[in-house]
Formats: structure tokens, C-alpha cells, sequence
């Protein structure tokens, strides 16, 4: 078989022809799919072999230290003799792979030949065609869990170790210095555990990737903004928990980390930096600093790790064994994304030239792959597609302008609680808007709108309504089943349409308004996706301003229960509660990073009320909207942030928002109401019907949210992304 191995006196790097290791007992053999390189831990090892005789003493003290003593007890040529013997010698690389049981040891159960597991351990899980792999060192890979990704499995286990030391708990504030690939799976793990992450590098790249990955600011270590954030993310107080995840020789981690963390906050090693920790600093906030030592628990005994003595887990609840397990599961479940991180995938043969590339600095990167011979066999099924429909385009000689003068005259097709509520009373009475007829299923219904808005007409004849050439519009607000099906027929009869979210339930009944779109020449639709509209939203984003490079944005939707007896609870006929307003959340996303997404990942609770939902956008960004229904009452319902090149927009319920980047804006008082854009909306779409103008939001971009709305529900039944094909 092949092995990568180096040779640490001369530096030089090969793939050897060497023996397959035996089966052991107590263990299994592993063929390799794929292995990490650890963009960390393996090229500092590399590095360090390329250097001359004193470049690798100075680097290595604690070893000259082993040497000196031996020289001491057994002579200076007896030393020289087997510290050479050691330096040439072929050393292996690599700790971090998924590979496929060949072969079972004795004695080794609960696994068989054929299962795709998860290896680790700088003796077991290197970058080699086969290895023997003990019993605590593996774990099997979750089913839909792409292989490549699980091949991130131990230096998952190294970040997940320390996050447990730094022991987040619930709106905490942490801060990650260092954002290769360790510091950037920190940050993610921190942000699933419900913690608000700082993070810092030199690398504005890495700090946009973090930004992408769930940090709620980023930048460089001796950047103002990043010391704003933590004073306004913590209201002063500093951070509770810190991570150094940096490597190198400079001592300006440890110091940032004093000058940032709160009193009595916790600082956690976790890469190899300098740690000359300034006394008084440390003295004088009581700061408490951890050590997190490797994959967790039993790392460095014999016992456990090669006799696969496991430790009883009500006295260790999260060993070594456990720890890989339960960052595959994350992954698996979406709560932490790897992909991102994946810069290159090599070919197993290719080893030699990719180790050369990346110490040379000609390839950047956070995570490596390699690809063995094979692989293609063991990779999962290709990721489910949804093709968002083609818009047809629009016939010559759009609508006519209204004769000057002449009220824009709409008919309402339903009367409920939205529509009496957030849509009629920034009608009534507006200059230029007749209420002409109101149409509902029951006579009653009509003739309670008719007198409190003042409508004309109150009937229950669609068809009616729909031939009256009087008629300039027509607004859906039904129930969610009947949509897409009015919004067909009023297409069809020649209406500019406005029909409140969702616009379909279905990919059929999103078809069958694009067909009538075609059909009858007529995109005059808009759906109510008024969000983007909220004046204080618009007013943010312009002092936002434009942006050059990736953004990251969150959306929390605080949604709350339901009512018992509520409609809404009609999933059956009517569509989930994220099917009838995720649109809502998807739009202002997509108007906010100016394009529509490209793939459409959901997780979900087991009741599937809770939703975390992850859209991906053509230039990189990302979107990760919280749709939950267990939050407490009392807390706002929709809370933004977006970030990105140093600035982050943050929007509290519609009621204050602010801008952080070179200079700060805070928007100046309190409104008297929540304006979420309904009443600017209603205006751009009648001054459209009016003048004959565009429609306020283009029909590709309903079509897209819609898509990507519908994708939602396709994630979650088949438990990967979803690509959103024809998405601009």
C-alpha cells in the first residue's frame, strides 16, 4: 500500500510502497477514502522539517532539554548517535479520516465489514491506503453524512474539546483568535451551543468566511471595530470565554485576550501560541486559563487508547470516543457546516505536490483533502434539485397609465383578519384608491367589510368581479390553499394582481401561475413580501451602503405558538406555518444581499416546529434563518444582523436599528408603532397600477423566494441541501 511519509532530518516529503499493517484484535482495518490535512498542526510539523539543525533546536526547546540530559547520563556520542538515528528515519503524517472497515480484529464489536466509519489518532488514522484503527479511535459515520466531511471528524473533536472547556452557556459572549480551520469549526460550534461569537485574524478572508459561518463580527487583531463589537455586544463588560486558536510566536493573543475578556472571564488554549501571559493583566481580572488536550478525554493513555478501555460515562461524559461521535452528529444534522471550509481536494498520488503548493503559500487554504482511489464508490447520492420555473417573458406593449385623475378601483377576494387588520385600513380613505367590491364565500363576511371600510360592492361572485372591466386590481387574502389558484384566475381575466404570501404551496401550483402568466401575457403580480419595504430597514441599509466582498446574515423569527383551533394548524390543506410566511424571511434576505439564493438546507426538531433554515447566495453569502416557536412571549419576534467587510447591520423587531463600520448610526427614537412595510408597499404597488410602471418587486425574484420557500420542505424530507437550478 501507499503511505505519505517524511523524512524530518533532510525535510524530504514522499509516497512510499510499505506493507499493510496487520489486523489486530481489538481493532479494525480502515481502507482510506478520504484524509485531512491539517492546515495547523501537519505544516507547522513540515515546516519545522525543512529547517536547519539549529532552526529545529529552536523550535523545539523542550527537545534540546531531552537531548541535554541525555548527553548528560549517556554521553555526548551515544546522543548524537540516536538523535540522528531519529531525525533519519521516515516519520507518517496525517490523524484525520473516513475510510471503510476491511477487516475486523478480534474481539472488536458492533462493527462490520463494509461500514463507513470515522478515524482518528496520529498513529491510526493517517494519510494511508490502510490502517489499523483500535476500538476507541473509530466511530460510525451517520447515515447521509458525506464521507468527505466525515473525514473532519478528529479535528472536529480538538475544537469540540475546546469549547467544553470553555463551558458556554446560553448568550454568552465568546471570542476566537485565530480563524484557521480549528478556530473557524470554534466558532460554529460556539454559535450552535446559543453563544455570540467575536472572531479574529490577520486575514480578512478567513474573517469573512467566520462572518459567513455564524460570527457575529470579525476582524483583525488590532482593530477597533472588533473592540467596538465586544463593547457592544457585551454592554462593556468584555467577553466571558476566550479561545486561542492562533499559532505562531507572537504574544499578542494571550495579550488580546486580557485586554478583551471580562473579569473572571475564562481564556482556553487551544492551538500552540506563545504564552508569556502578562501578570498583571491576568492578576487583576482573576482571568482562569484552561488547557483543552487534543481530542478530549483518554488522549495520551495507552489503556484507553490502544487496549479500548473506555471510562465509565458517568464519570467522564465526554471522552475521546464520544466526542468524534458527537461532532458527526452535528455535522450530520446541519448544525455545523464543513463544507465551506473545504478549499482543495487533491488525489491521494498528488500528495507530495499539495504539501509543496501549501508550504510554498501558492495554495491558500483552511482544509485539504485527499482523494483516494475509490472514493467515487462511497460517495452519498447527489443532493436533491429544485428547478426553479423560467419566467415567460413579457408581451410588447405594456398596461396602459389610468386617465389622470382617475381613482385606481381594487376588489378585495377576502376579507379576514389579515386583511381587516395590515392591509384595508392604509386603504380606506387614501387619495386616488376606490374600494370597489369585496368578494368572500359568505354574505355575511362581505357585508361586515363593506360597512367598516367602505367598500361599493359586497358579493360572493368571483366570476363576477373577475369580468368587471371597472376592476383595475385584484388582491388574494384567502386562505393559503386557494392562492395560487385565485392569483391564476385573475391572471388569466387581465387583473394586476396582489395576493398575499405564500404565492404557492406546491411546485405544480407555482407552475400553474407562471402558465397563466404565459397564457395570458399578463405579469402584473405581486406578492406581499412587505418587509423590505419597513422604512427603518431601508433606511439601514443605505447607511450600510455597498459592500465588496461576502456577507452573513441571521435572521431570528421569534414566531410563538398558536392558538388552539387556529387555521394555521391545518397543515394538511393549508401548508406548514414556514410554508404560509418563510417568504417573508427569504425575501428580506435575498433584498438585503441583493441576489436570490442558490441552495436551500433545513434541520428541524423533531416536531418540526423549529426550524434552522441556510441559504447560500451565487457571491458566497449566506443566510441562516431561526424560525422557532418556543421562545419566550415576551422577547421581540424578529431580530437581524447582517455583516459583512467590517460593517454589521443589526435591526431589533422593526423598532430600532443601527449600522456599526467606520462610523456608527443608531436610528435616533423609538416609533410610536412597528412598521413592517405594508403601508409603503400598497403605495409602490397602486402607483404601479396607476401609472402603468413596473410591478414593485420583479416577478423573477417572487418566483425565486417561492422556489426557495418550497425548497425548504424538500431539505427536510430528504435531510441535505437543496440546489435551487435556474436561480439567478
Amino acid at each position: 500500500m501507499k503511505q505519505v511519509v517524511q523524512n524530518y532530518k533532510s525535510g524530504e516529503l514522499s509516497v512510499l510502497d510499505v506493507p499493510v499493517p496487520g489486523c489486530k484484535p481489538g481493532g479494525v482495518l480502515v481502507r482510506t477514502v478520504y484524509s485531512l490535512i491539517s492546515t495547523g498542526t501537519e505544516m507547522m510539523k513540515v515546516s519545522e522539517a525543512g529547517m536547519s539543525m539549529l532552526g529545529k533546536a529552536r523550535s523545539r526547546p523542550d527537545q534540546v532539554a531531552k537531548v541535554a540530559q541525555s548527553v548528560a547520563t549517556n554521553g555526548l556520542a551515544a546522543t548524537y548517535r540516536k538523535v540522528n538515528g531519529q531525525l533519519d528515519s521516515y516519520t507518517p503524517l496525517g490523524y484525520s479520516l473516513c475510510g471503510v472497515v476491511e477487516e475486523v480484529g478480534a474481539g472488536t464489536e458492533g462493527v462490520r465489514v463494509g461500514d463507513l466509519v470515522a478515524c482518528a489518532g496520529n498513529e491510526h488514522a493517517l494519510h494511508a491506503e490502510l490502517n489499523w484503527v483500535p476500538k476507541n479511535l473509530y466511530v460510525p459515520v451517520p447515515d447521509g453524512l458525506a464521507p468527505q466531511h466525515a473525514a473532519f471528524g478528529t479535528v472536529g473533536s480538538i475544537a469540540l474539546q475546546g469549547v467544553r472547556q470553555g463551558e458556554p452557556q446560553l448568550g454568552d459572549v465568546a471570542l476566537v483568535i485565530g480563524l484557521g480551520l480549528i478556530g473557524q469549526l470554534v466558532v460554529q460550534l460556539l454559535t450552535a451551543a446559543g453563544a455570540r461569537v467575536v472572531g479574529v485574524d490577520p486575514d480578512p478572508e478567513r474573517c469573512a468566511l467566520a462572518g459567513r459561518l455564524g460570527a457575529a463580527a470579525t476582524g483583525d487583531p488590532g482593530s477597533v471595530a472588533v473592540e467596538a463589537a465586544v463593547a457592544e455586544l457585551t454592554g462593556g463588560h468584555g467577553v466571558d470565554q476566550v479561545y486561542l486558536a492562533a499559532g505562531g510566536g507572537s504574544n499578542q493573543p494571550v495579550e488580546l485576550a486580557a485586554k478583551l475578556a471580562r473579569d473572571r472571564g475564562r481564556v482556553v488554549d487551544i492551538g500552540k501560541c506563545r504564552l508569556d501571559l502578562p501578570w498583571n493583566a491576568y492578576y487583576e481580572k482573576e482571568l482562569d486559563v484552561r488547557f483543552s488536550r487534543s481530542y478530549g478525554p483518554g488522549r495520551y493513555d495507552p489503556e484507553y487508547e490502544l487496549q479500548g478501555r473506555d471510562y465509565p460515562i458517568g464519570y467522564v461524559r465526554w471522552t475521546e470516543n464520544r466526542n468524534l461521535a458527537c461532532f458527526l452528529d452535528l455535522v450530520a444534522r446541519g448544525r455545523v457546516d464543513v463544507d465551506p471550509l473545504v478549499s482543495h481536494i487533491a488525489d491521494f498520488d498528488d500528495a507530495v505536490k499539495t504539501y509543496q503548493r501549501l508550504k510554498d503559500g501558492e495554495l491558500k487554504a483552511v482544509a485539504v483533502l485527499f482523494r483516494y482511489p475509490g472514493a467515487a464508490e462511497e460517495e452519498r447520492p447527489p443532493a436533491p434539485v429544485l428547478t426553479v420555473p423560467a419566467v415567460p417573458a413579457p408581451r410588447s406593449g405594456g398596461p396602459a397609465a389610468r386617465p389622470a385623475g382617475a381613482p385606481v378601483r381594487l376588489a378585495f377576494v377576502g376579507a379576514g383578519n389579515y386583511a381587516t387588520s395590515m392591509l384595508l385600513p392604509h386603504l380606506a380613505g387614501r387619495e386616488g384608491v376606490a374600494l370597489s367590491t369585496v368578494v368572500t364565500t359568505t354574505a355575511l363576511s362581505a357585508a361586515n367589510a363593506q360597512r367598516k371600510f367602505g367598500f361599493e360592492h359586497a358579493t360572493t361572485d368571483l366570476d363576477g368581479v373577475l369580468g368587471d372591466p371597472s376592476v383595475d386590481a385584484v388582491f388574494v387574502v384567502t386562505r393559503h390553499s386557494s392562492h395560487a389558484e385565485l392569483t391564476r384566475k385573475a391572471l388569466l381575466a387581465g387583473k394586476p394582481v396582489f395576493v398575499e404570501k405564500p404565492l404557492a404551496l406546491s411546485e405544480e401550483e407555482l407552475a400553474g401561475v407562471l402558465a397563466a402568466v404565459e397564457e395570458s401575457g399578463n405579469d402584473r403580480l405581486q406578492v406581499g413580501f412587505n418587509r423590505r419595504f419597513a422604512p427603518l430597514l431601508g433606511e439601514a441599509r443605505k447607511r450600510f451602503g455597498p459592500r465588496s466582498g461576502p456577507a452573513s446574515l441571521r435572521y431570528l423569527v421569534n414566531a410563538g405558538r398558536l392558538g388552539h383551533g387556529s387555521w394555521y394548524l391545518q397543515q394538511g390543506t393549508e401548508g406548514t406555518r414556514f410554508a404560509g410566511e418563510g417568504g417573508h424571511f427569504i425575501d428580506t434576505a435575498s433584498w438585503l444581499l441583493e441576489a436570490d439564493p442558490v441552495s436551500v438546507y433545513a434541520v428541524a426538531d423533531p416536531g418540526q416546529e423549529d426550524l434552522q433554515v441556510v441559504l447560500r447566495y451565487p457571491d458566497g453569502s449566506t443566510a441562516t434563518i431561526s424560525y422557532v416557536t418556543s421562545g419566550a412571549p415576551g422577547f421581540p419576534k424578529e431580530t437581524l444582523d447582517l455583516t459583512a467587510d467590517g460593517k454589521v447591520l443589526k435591526l431589533d423587531d422593526f423598532t430600532r436599528a443601527s449600522v456599526y463600520g467606520a462610523k456608527r448610526w443608531v436610528s435616533s427614537r423609538l416609533p410610536q408603532t412597528r412598521d413592517k412595510g405594508q403601508n409603503a408597499e400598497l403605495a409602490a404597488f397602486v402607483r404601479a397600477v396607476r401609472t402603468g410602471g413596473p410591478m414593485p418587486v420583479p416577478l423573477e425574484s417572487l418566483v425565486a423566494t417561492t422556489a426557495a420557500t418550497l425548497a425548504v420542505r424538500t431539505s427536510l424530507a430528504g435531510g441535505a441541501p437543496v440546489t435551487l437550478a435556474g436561480s439567478r
